[in-house]
């Protein structure tokens, strides 16, 4: 008796119930990048069709198209998320899009001004999950938001530029109806530190959203976050032979021929705008880290590495040597004459109504204009060795650096 029964216990484990429920299948795991231009590709070129808020793939939709068609989030296949060495992912996700501020991480884009025609993040990150297991998330933002935006800095200090180099102080009066501003931009231009405080904030909201939303919908639970902050297109100092032309130096009024050469090399800008423009990304290096350290200590359980980007693409910026734009790893300003497809290399020529008119489409129509001065697809290469760097790492920030003979290290 005894003994029977002991065979029935044994066979009792070895025999599965009927009504036992099989083990689910693992989920193909996933890496996904949030945020901005700096992480979509911007830049890259090889954009994908991107799916806006109905559901409906938008190829792109031609240069006359409203930039807030969702192809123009630009999501490239050359983004660093999709060049980085990332063992054991399966899958990648590009969500991010260019011109993206923190309030679109909840919201869809377009329920703010100049927002384009896409779900909030979030809920493009819910329909990963759905089918994925997400171990890795890329968050790259706080260069545009309620205060500021990178594309407005940018075209500000270029416009500036050029109207200080095509057009004489009286001519403001006597060609375009009154002064237009000219003079080199300064730190306070760009960001005061009241706004970045601001967007710091907006951001760290943003954020907090992205981990609780990761804590709800991840498979197992287990996921990095690296918060990635940004790098300058420019150098600290132009090379040398961009400094003056036909004797003519920035600090004058009126020098188009340098004007033009420094068009031509990408580098559209007062010499004197640069140190207020590394200024401005060392602040939003402060933005990012900051968000970091307080996520960090509202989370502390969470898996939160801090990338520092900012001197990625050191020797290799527009203008920093000689045959700039070829061998930078960002885009030039590059300019069309209204939304026509084709790219003014060269404002050799061109009389100050003509560069007045060009640098207007940029305005009005800003997916002509809106790659300049992003990573390219060599830059977006370079910030896929960082990740690859910050998805292993044991630290919980890192800096991604560039040697003088282009190598990438991660520390």
């Amino acid at each position: 008796m005894w003994r029977r029964l002991a065979v029935l216990a044994v066979l009792s484990l070895l025999v599965p119930a009927a009504h036992a429920t099989p083990a689910r299948a693992a989920l193909p795991t996933a890496a996904v990048a949030l945020g901005d231009s700096f992480i979509s590709g911007e830049g890259a070129g090889a954009y994908q069709p991107v799916v806006d808020a109905s559901g409906q793939a938008q190829s792109f939709p031609g240069w006359s198209a409203p930039n807030s068609n969702a192809y123009f989030c630009h999501r490239s296949a050359n983004a660093s998320l999709l060049k980085a060495s990332l063992p054991g992912i399966q899958d990648r996700f590009n969500l991010a899009c260019s011109g993206g501020q923190p309030a679109d991480i909840t919201h869809a884009s377009s329920a703010r001004e100049k927002g384009r025609t896409v779900a909030a993040q979030l809920d493009q990150v819910r329909a990963v999950a759905r089918t994925h297991d997400i171990d890795l998330v890329v968050i790259g933002l706080g260069s545009n938001n309620a205060s500021f935006t990178f594309g407005d800095v940018a075209v500000k200090c270029a416009n500036r530029f050029v109207a200080d180099a095509w057009t004489g102080w009286w001519e403001f009066w006597a060609y375009l109806g009154g002064p237009v501003p000219q003079e080199p931009c300064t730190a306070e231009d760009l960001a005061t530190p009241a706004q970045l405080a601001a967007a710091q904030a907006e951001t760290a909201t943003a954020v907090r959203a992205v981990l609780r939303t990761l804590d709800e919908v991840d498979a197992d639970g287990v996921h990095r976050v690296v918060f990635q902050d940004y790098t300058n297109p420019l150098p600290t100092e132009l090379e040398s032979s961009l400094h003056e032309e036909d004797g003519r130096a920035d600090d004058r009024d009126k020098f188009r021929a340098l004007g033009a050469e420094r068009y031509r090399a990408g580098c559209p800008i007062h010499r004197a705008s640069l140190g207020p423009g590394h200024t401005f990304s060392a602040g939003l290096g402060a933005l990012v880290a900051g968000v970091h350290g307080t996520m960090s200590a509202e989370f502390p359980g969470e898996d939160l590495v801090l990338l520092n980007v900012q001197s990625a693409f050191d020797g290799a910026r527009l203008c920093e040597r000689a045959g700039s734009p070829g061998n930078a790893l960002a885009t030039p300003i590059r300019l069309q004459d209204g939304p026509t497809g084709v790219f003014l290399t060269d404002l050799a020529g061109f009389d100050k109504l003509d560069v007045q008119r060009v640098a207007n489409a940029c305005v009005t129509s800003f997916q002509t204009c809106q790659e300049s001065w992003h990573p390219n697809a060599a830059g977006h290469a370079v910030l896929g060795q960082c990740l690859s760097g910050a998805a292993v790492t044991a630290a919980r920030s890192v800096r991604c650096t560039r040697s003088a003979d282009g190598t990438v290290s991660v520390t």
